[in-house]
């Protein structure tokens, strides 16, 4: 039995946990609770004794760690893909901690959880947002739960309660895809924004196989493989907060051998004779493709630009272009503050080849190359790929109309007024994923077996069916054929358009395009 116990002014609970081991009566953070009598505290060490028996003893203490400390023990104590790391990082740092972080964990109820719903709804957080750091407080208040820190997770959804809605009520939008022409008109269009070949020939590839953005960006010159027409999908590479890229293991360990037509690997193999790819200083690896533009590391080992000098003196950009252009067009006062300001940041004008970043950043090629080309409206890089066309900055990508398809892109100054046409959208709100989407909906209309698909999309189908379905030569050799025709279909609807392009490596197979169907 419990007994009471004078101490002081008070009595306290005490009650058998184990023999010759006694606890006291504590509240829900720990405390010793006081009794003013000791017929108070007989009766609580006598309910508490009676929970020892049938449940077991429970150190009060246990819970009393806040989330904070527990949230950092327990990041620590996981081990997985960079790029989850740095997710889990960045949700638990930015929107779980500023809410739970200062709390005891045993204090945390599925009301504060509710409540810190609505708080991000109202904010005006997208639902997949606020369901994604639900999920991620779910996880953490699991294992806490698994170490017996706590008795319930209160992140957990009580089955059957909230309002009722359809069951497509968590999902995103559909993606958009497009057809093979659209492959090869924003192809196209990549090509003359960066004023290259090489984001046509990444385009198309992408678009005819299927890969992940990480598998393109970190597909080495090894793995494209002429001989056997096929690409190997060996390591990608993904981009960090940190802005270094990580080679790593494609998604899912989905390694794989895509087959490519004869076309493809042609144009693929043509490319790396002409481009000749060094070596990347970040991984000593040589990659079939590399950035559009040049390096942009300020802050990180590598120099000014305008717009640094412009930042610090006080000025725009175009008034630091005139100091260095024509001086003499700039007020006394602020052609001093540029000068000392490319003094002392010790701007150096003009780039060396040398200086091409070595990998695409993929926020940088969404606003600069991709979305401008499949919309032909620039949309600003802070915007996220999920936006929809109304959210996009209203301006038009500028271009002379000479060769009219798809024209050539004006710059510098005064670029919208010096334009004589614009581009219509080709697939609003087409991102480079939705390219992948676009290949697995070209190879279903074509008949292509789900097994095939599956192996060139990187999938695991876990049925049983599936370990009785097998990928045969006939099958690769008629899918290969289905995406010629494809191509030369797209090829021929192009060159209907008008026998020119300003890209290079287009204009040549529009070439052999025309002496093929004459002969």
């Amino acid at each position: 039995m419990g007994y009471g116990e004078k101490r002081g002014d008070y009595f306290r609970g005490r009650f058998k946990i184990a023999p010759g081991k006694y606890g006291t009566v504590s509240d829900e953070f720990g405390r010793t609770i006081k009794f003013r009598t000791k017929r108070e505290a007989e009766k609580a060490a006598d309910a508490e004794e009676v929970k020892v028996h049938d449940k077991g003893w429970k150190d009060p203490a246990l819970g009393l760690e806040t989330f904070g400390e527990y949230a950092n023990r327990w990041y620590e104590d996981q081990e997985l893909a960079a790029t989850t790391m740095q997710n889990y990082r960045r949700e638990i740092e930015g929107h779980l901690l500023p809410e739970f972080g200062d709390r005891p964990l045993k204090s945390i109820h599925a009301r504060d959880v509710t409540a810190w719903e609505k708080k991000l709804k109202a904010a005006g957080y997208e639902a997949s947002s606020i369901r994604t750091y639900r999920s991620r407080l779910h996880l953490v208040l699991a294992d806490a739960v698994e170490e017996g820190l706590i008795d319930a997770n209160p992140a957990a959804r009580r089955r059957g309660r909230g309002k009722r809605a359809g069951r497509a009520s968590h999902r995103g939008p559909e993606k958009v895809i497009t057809s093979s022409l659209g492959i090869l008109l924003v192809s196209e269009r990549m090509a003359v924004l960066s004023g290259r070949d090489d984001e046509f020939v990444a385009g198309v590839l992408k678009g005819y196989t299927g890969m992940r953005w990480g598998e393109l960006v970190g597909l080495e010159t090894e793995f494209v493989r002429p001989n056997s027409r096929t690409v190997r999908i060996e390591w990608q590479l993904v981009e960090l907060d940190s802005g270094e890229f990580e080679r790593c293991p494609p998604k899912d360990d989905s390694y794989r051998t895509v087959d490519i037509p004869e076309w493809l690997t042609d144009l693929v193999v043509d490319h790396v004779a002409r481009k000749r790819p060094r070596p990347c200083p970040c991984h000593g690896k040589t990659y079939t493709f590399d950035s559009f533009g040049t390096v942009r590391r300020w802050g990180r080992g590598g120099g000014p630009t305008a717009k640094d000098v412009a930042k610090l003196a006080g000025v725009s950009t175009g008034t630091v272009s005139n100091v260095l252009n024509h001086p003499e067009v700039v007020a006394g006062e602020s052609r001093v503050r540029v000068i000392q300001a490319i003094s002392d940041l010790g701007y150096i004008r003009g780039r060396t080849p040398e200086e091409t970043a070595a990998h695409w950043r993929r926020s940088a090629f969404g606003s600069r190359i991709f979305f401008p080309a499949a919309t032909g409206r620039y949309r600003s890089e802070k915007e996220n790929e999920e936006e929809s066309e109304s959210d996009w900055r209203g301006t038009s990508v500028p271009i002379l109309a000479d060769p009219w398809t798809p024209g050539t892109l004006v710059q510098g100054r005064g670029a919208a007024a010096r334009a004589t046409t614009c581009w219509l959208p080709i697939a609003p709100g087409l991102t480079g994923h939705g390219l992948r989407h676009t290949h697995r909906a070209v190879m279903e209309e074509r008949g292509t077996p789900k097994v095939l698909m599956d192996e060139r999309m990187g999938h695991i189908d876990g049925s049983v069916s599936a370990r009785y379905a097998h990928v045969t030569d006939n099958m690769r050799h008629r899918l290969m054929v289905a995406l010629t025709e494809e191509w030369e279909a797209a090829l021929d609807a192009r060159l209907a358009m008008c026998p020119r392009s300003s890209v290079a490596v287009l204009d040549a197979l529009f070439s052999a395009r025309t002496t093929e169907l004459s002969a």
